[in-house]
């Protein structure tokens, strides 16, 4: 069996090396990431995702399912990428509160149809992002202090597993994948489309506000005054900016699940800080959740970093300079998140208050000093080693998001579910 056979073992279209659009196909939305696969596979459909996997199976492959590249970690040597992009089929049920997503559907194509009817799900920051590979890594939301990770709101899977045979996963049918799927990443199955409950958004508030990097210290007083008190419906994040060929700048987000007045009252330490150079807080529909930090949207070559915190360091978050990385940011934690859940995923609760979350440009003459800067702020301030599955960056292990207990669990799941290795996740459990 060759990799032309794959040709005729599915519906959709194949892409080999040497092919004119193989090397477009293949790319990681992280241009830093190289991917050397041995082919490219866009599945026409869920039964097209099942016959790819017979046919890694008979042929002795490994399938990574990537639908755009945002968690790519270059571990794909010799293996058949999966692109889902054609699964992309989104419904909502209001009177149920549930939404159901394909494999390829975006955050954005979520919020859209669910903002009408006063609904969220727990979308990120970055509306591109992928449903599926963002729950599966447990799926850090605004809204996640009131409600925990996204997958944790997750009520049924889609999968095709490592036979090539589809199936549903809830808790009921099969309690070990459902748990393991929920925020373990995607090494057991793969998933064609996923079940979730909705929350209500009757208002949503937020945005962003920045001044010059000289108030720093001020705003970053008012970033700790809010969240002392910050009611779970509210989640802040700090950030210092340093970008190319501009003067440093200090800026908060918010998003507050709630209206507009109750929302600048919680934030109106943020008022008393002079000299604000943007402020972008307003009432926004939840298909707009994005607009918030306005990530790119486009592939580009960068190198991050996260770590949970269990406190922060003024004099090092403030005092040491932010080249030669973009952004120092910290991120509120707490809430539903802390919290122990009967019946959890395989993300389970992080008591940590914080995350630390640090981005460089991935130019080549910028990579050494930049991961070097990564390096030296996580050591000092306290970094605690672990982190979400979701914020695996690649050198990194599935070891560095998972206490002992949760990763042997995760790794006999593997091996009972799926020994000749058909399935490779961006970070692997036994790696």
């Amino acid at each position: 069996m060759t990799l032309n056979d794959l040709r005729n073992a599915v519906q959709g279209e194949v892409l080999l090396p040497g092919d004119g659009e193989f090397e477009g196909a293949a790319r990681a939305w992280n241009l830093t990431v190289a991917q050397p696969v041995a082919a490219v596979v866009t599945a026409a459909g869920a039964d097209d995702v099942a016959a790819l996997v017979r046919y890694a199976r008979k042929a002795g492959l490994s399938v990574a399912a990537q639908p755009n590249g945002h968690g790519a970690s270059g571990d794909t040597d010799g293996v058949i990428l999966l692109r889902t992009g054609r699964l992309d089929g989104v419904e909502v049920d209001p009177g149920q509160r549930v939404a159901r997503a394909g494999a390829g559907v975006r955050w954005t194509q979520v919020q859209r149809a669910a903002g009408p009817h006063g609904l969220t799900g727990l979308a990120g920051s970055m509306p591109g992002i992928n449903v599926v590979g963002y729950t599966l890594g447990g799926g850090l939301s605004w809204f996640g202090r009131k409600y925990g990770w996204a997958s944790d709101s997750v009520r049924a899977f889609d999968v095709v597993d490592a036979d090539g045979e589809r199936s549903r996963v809830t808790a009921g049918s099969d309690p070990d994948l459902f748990w393991a799927l929920r925020g373990g990443g995607g090494d057991f199955a793969l998933v064609t489309a996923v079940e979730f409950d909705l929350h209500p958004a009757p208002a949503l508030y937020g945005g962003r506000m920045m001044w010059p990097g000289t108030r720093a210290a001020e705003v970053f007083e008012a970033f700790q005054r809010i969240t002392e008190t910050a009611p779970r419906e509210l989640s802040v994040w700090f950030h210092r900016f340093q970008f190319p060929d501009a003067p440093p700048m200090v800026a908060v987000d918010a998003a507050y699940l709630g209206d507009g007045a109750d929302g600048k009252a919680l934030l109106a330490d943020l008022d008393k800080v002079d000299g604000a150079i943007a402020d972008k807080r307003a009432e926004l529909p939840v298909a707009n959740l994005g607009d918030i930090t306005a990530e790119p949207t486009d592939p580009a070559p960068a190198m991050s970093r996260a770590e949970l915190l269990g406190e922060l360091d003024e004099r090092v978050l403030l005092g040491t300079p932010v080249e030669p990385l973009v952004n120092i940011q910290v991120r509120h934690l707490g809430g539903a998140l802390a919290e122990q859940r009967p019946g959890a995923g395989a993300r389970g609760a992080v008591a940590e208050p914080y995350l630390l979350y640090l981005l460089g440009l991935g130019l080549p003459q910028l990579r050494d000093a930049v991961a070097a800067k990564r390096d030296e702020l996580s050591a000092e301030l306290g970094a605690v080693g672990r982190k979400p599955y979701t914020f695996l960056t690649p050198g990194e292990r599935a070891a560095h998001a998972f206490d002992e207990p949760t990763l042997a669990r995760l790794r006999e799941l593997k091996q009972a579910r799926d020994p000749r290795g058909v399935f490779r996740a961006n970070f692997p459990v036994n790696a």
